[in-house]
């Protein structure tokens, strides 16, 4: 029987990322122990829908193409713009220390996963510029690295075909295993350190959460809609200011790091002006939740878990090893550098985050842990700020340093 494509466009992959949404909301009320640790609605639902179309695709029925990246992109923004408006100067101000030492903690964690690549690979005999694509290239950098330095490694340093496969199965199992781990991890931690604090009941608010809901109306919606849409406009301004500027000397800017920081821009003039009421603020994050549940769910539903087949057991090995390190790292190093309270706690979750699956990681995890016990407003900073802007810039600088090593060490294979 041979198998047929499918074409998922738009909308269709939007319908299946709500389900995915609602499946993962009545798998979480049905099943407490998702709730416990913190898995999020979207990995949950998703990652079973993505299962079922492994399924077909292994049974030969179907192959599943998705119309999404413009729509994901758009919902991708809208959240970071949220974000960027959730950044008061009190926030900016409080952030720029964590800011520097995220810097370089990230930096650090890339360059030991880069190791951990080669040297593991070494002692398994990979092929070092095979085995690069199981480090930084596609953990922390994602899918995006792994299309972009999968096909400069083959046409450029001679690594093996294969390098561009197993970069994006490499990212798709980080992506997976960043999103079932980082909830269960932040739980953990705040458990054992005893960072509970007031934990949030969604079924006992208090009066001035219950103030706040009656206030959220249409009229807070609609402004909310439209400085988020307003804050993106701004951020495209400031990607085709940095693009021009920067594209030629092979620096890439991510377009959702402008999106925030048009969100910070339009945060600060409502501030200037006294309209940043908290009806508006949380008008802005619900917004920003729905943009990021939808995104989420949608990177999860289109997910190709087939293309994992392929990993043999040396490269399983690899990324086992390269989640360990990830594990070790952000519990004994980015913790405790950040300063071991409950905010170092959902930083190193996004770190966790950032480090397997790339920033839509961190966020939903983040969120999700936060859902559970209190907001985290310097995390939601400080941790977009490093995972999708800076860490893209040291990451890059990172693994083309240890891609040129990699090439040596790949003479004679």
């Amino acid at each position: 029987m041979e198998r047929i494509t499918v074409e998922f466009g738009m909308f269709e992959t939007l319908f299946l990322a709500v389900i995915g949404i609602y499946l993962g909301d009545f798998l979480r009320d049905k099943f407490p122990v998702l709730k416990k640790y913190c898995l999020p609605a979207p990995v949950v639902g998703g990652t079973l829908i993505s299962i079922f179309t492994m399924i077909l695709y292994y049974a030969n029925i179907l192959e599943p193409s998705f119309d999404f990246k413009t729509v994901n992109t758009l919902f991708y923004c809208l959240f970071f713009a949220a974000s960027g408006t959730a950044a008061s100067m009190t926030l900016l101000k409080k952030g720029g220390k964590l800011v520097a030492i995220f810097v370089v903690l990230a930096a650090i964690l890339s360059i030991l996963q880069n190791s951990v690549a080669l040297g593991v690979g070494k002692l398994l005999d990979v092929n070092p510029l095979i085995s690069m694509m199981t480090g930084s290239i596609p953990l922390s950098g994602g899918h995006g690295n792994a299309a972009s330095f999968a096909p400069m490694a083959i046409n450029k340093l001679g690594a093996p075909k294969a390098a561009m496969e197993v970069a994006i199965a490499s990212a798709t199992f980080g992506l997976i295993v960043g999103s079932l781990l980082g909830g269960p991890f932040g739980n953990f931690v705040i458990k054992k350190h005893d960072l509970e604090g007031d934990l949030v009941q969604i079924k006992d608010m208090s009066l001035n959460e219950k103030a706040t809901e009656i206030f959220v109306n249409r009229s807070n919606v609609m402004s909310a809609v439209l400085l988020l849409v307003t804050a993106c406009g701004i951020g495209q301004v400031i990607f085709l200011i940095l693009e021009h500027y920067l594209a030629p000397r092979g620096i890439t800017i991510p377009i959702h790091v402008c999106a925030m920081m048009g969100g910070i821009l339009v945060r600060l003039y409502l501030d200037k002006k006294n309209k940043s009421d908290e009806a508006l603020i949380e008008s802005l994050d619900i917004i920003g939740d729905f943009s990021l549940a939808l995104f989420v769910s949608m990177s999860i539903v289109t997910m190709q878990l087939w293309q994992l087949a392929g990993l043999g057991l040396s490269l399983v090995i690899l990324l086992v090893a390269q989640i360990i390190l990830i594990l070790l790292f952000v519990y004994l190093i980015t913790f405790r550098f950040l300063g071991k309270d409950y905010d170092a706690a959902v930083m190193a979750v996004g770190h966790l985050g950032f480090g397997t699956g790339a920033v839509p990681v961190s966020m939903t995890t983040m969120k999700t842990v936060c859902d559970k016990y209190r907001f985290s407003q310097i995390a939601f900073f400080v941790v977009p700020v490093i995972g999708g802007f800076i860490n893209n810039l040291t990451n890059a600088f990172i693994i083309t340093t240890f891609l040129n090593i990699a090439a040596k060490m790949a003479v004679g294979f």
